[in-house]
């Protein structure tokens, strides 16, 4: 690496000021810790931008800003991207494309902020736009793992992982019969195809959530792009008995809410009836244009305007939820899912309509969902010792996937510091059992799919409540075991913030349904690797 001994660190924010300033306590200490170590390393930590005395933090919090922050810094000195926080990828995109020297994205391995997951999205993206980089992660910037890593960064511009769990789709013997069904299925799939209804595209500066439409159409799938201002438009149409009419049939599902008074910082009944008059809205809309697939972006613009959009999420990527009627009187897609792709993340949104048909194929229960990964920890339960990994996501769980179902669901007003305007999520603990996990993504201008085995467990209820303590505790909860995938191999390898699950009903079943699935993605010319036990 050319080296003047100096590195530039620059922290990519939220765009929401209260966001910001509630993560910047993450942020500084992470940027302490680092520039401690550096130092002790013989390097000059030179900050890309200063804090904002106005706004209470110094973080880059939009796509102007960043163009401006990068345009004074040498492109030939190497580059720390630190997240401690969810962030935003399009504000230090342009920066980085234009970046000639070596770019290490890090992260601070703390679940209460969210700087993993913003350092994998981040991570996502620069595979998707071809840009070099390596990545990193650490608690506290002292365990050896970080400094041998870092110290290869910093010598050569690069990183090596252990990538050993990763296997190509070559390398495993799929069944004859599994192997011919995936390829069936894909070439009616194509004849067959589908409509992934995107209510505004682009969430949150997600540039590797995003497939280019020639991908798609590859596959047999065509995006209708969908206006959120048309779905609060068909909210205002929906009348307050309907809405009354869902909030009931919850309320007899045994769902629970939790409901206050102050709306600035407590779910009250209100939004909860808004948010069915969302889930409405989506279902008639959904059915006007044909669509298979829907998402919605929420984060930009309805955000402003109406309660959250993650119960209406979860209760479509349910199979069993209530019914919704259009103006002729008949059910709307009765007895089906509709899959729903939270944060109009289109990787997962395919994902989700592709395992949602192979699963009803298998005879599975077809609901799916993705996942944020938000972070873990080893912990001690059942005799085992395992490291357990708190997959978390603010919207589209299916209470499906829940222990006890509509029963073991509840309702909590989401952080205000996300979600102004309140709404409730449709949070529960997952229920034990075998998913397959996987991601679709982009490379080299190509469509590649991550698959793997998981293991759901249930730990004690005092452990599941200690995590979503060091979280986000109005969230839907799934604790799992990757089996053959280390935490440093699963950083190492995933190229996204999302992950996609989907139950088996046993492990015979789950591993069948993953060799069905791989065979169809393949098929369908999508790349496939497996990763972990199978």
């Amino acid at each position: 690496m050319k080296s003047a001994n100096r590195v530039y660190v620059v922290a990519s924010g939220d765009l929401r000021l209260s966001a910001n300033q509630v993560g910047w306590a993450f942020q500084d200490k992470m940027e302490e810790l680092l520039s401690g170590v550096l130092k002790e390393l013989g390097w000059e930590v030179e900050r890309g931008h200063a804090y904002n005395q106005e706004k209470q933090h110094g973080f880059i919090d939009s796509q102007r800003m960043g163009i401006e922050v990068f345009k004074p810094l040498d492109p030939t000195t190497p580059i720390i991207v630190a997240e401690s926080v969810w962030q935003y990828t399009h504000h230090v995109l342009p920066g980085l494309y234009s970046h000639n020297a070596p770019i290490l994205v890090l992260a601070n391995w703390d679940g209460k902020s969210s700087g993993l997951v913003g350092a994998l999205n981040l991570k996502g993206s620069l595979t998707k736009a071809g840009i070099a980089h390596s990545c990193l992660w650490s608690t506290d910037f002292t365990d050896s793992f970080f400094i041998e890593k870092l110290k290869e960064w910093l010598e050569t511009g690069k990183i090596s992982h252990d990538l050993s769990h990763v296997k190509e789709l070559a390398e495993v013997q799929i069944p004859t019969e599994l192997a011919d069904k995936g390829r069936s299925f894909a070439h009616d799939f194509k004849q067959g195809k589908a409509i992934m209804g995107v209510f505004d595209e682009g969430c949150m500066g997600m540039y590797n959530a995003i497939i280019p439409d020639t991908y798609l159409h590859q596959l047999g799938v065509f995006k209708e792009r969908l206006s959120q201002s048309a779905l609060y438009a068909e909210m205002s149409r929906v009348g307050d008995d309907d809405a009354y009419r869902i909030l009931t049939w919850l309320e007899d599902e045994g769902m629970h809410f939790e409901w206050g008074k102050n709306p600035q910082t407590e779910l009250t009944r209100e939004q909860t009836l808004e948010q069915c008059k969302m889930y409405i809205a989506a279902v008639r809309i959904a059915d006007e244009f044909g669509c298979d697939t829907i998402g919605i972006q929420y984060q930009q613009g309805l955000k402003d305007l109406v309660a959250a959009s993650d119960l209406a999420e979860g209760l479509l990527n349910n199979v069993v939820r209530p019914p919704v009627y259009g103006k002729n009187g008949e059910e709307l897609y009765k007895g089906k899912s509709i899959p729903h792709f939270n944060e109009v993340d289109e990787c997962a949104g395919l994902d989700g309509l592709i395992t949602t048909r192979l699963w009803e194929i298998l005879g599975l229960p077809p609901e799916n969902t993705l996942h944020d990964i938000r972070w873990g920890e080893d912990v001690e339960f059942g005799g085992r010792s395992e490291f357990v990994w708190v997959f978390l996501i603010s919207g589209a769980v299916p209470p499906a996937h829940f222990i006890d179902g509509f029963k073991g669901a509840s309702s909590e007003r989401q952080p205000p510091m996300y979600f102004q305007k309140g709404g409730g999520s449709l949070k529960g603990i997952s229920k034990p059992g075998y998913i397959v996990w996987s991601r679709i993504y982009m490379e080299d201008e190509s469509l590649f799919c991550d698959i793997g085995i998981g293991e759901v467990v249930e730990l004690p209820l005092g452990e599941t409540q200690r995590r979503w303590h060091n979280t986000t505790p109005q969230w839907p909860i799934m604790n799992v075991v990757l089996p053959g995938v280390s935490r440093d191999q699963m950083m190492a390898k995933h190229q996204a913030n999302h992950i996609q699950v989907a139950y088996g009903e046993s492990y015979e079943s789950t591993v069948e349904a993953a060799y069905l699935k791989a065979s169809a993605l393949d098929a369908l010319g999508i790349k496939v690797r497996f990763c972990g036990e199978i």
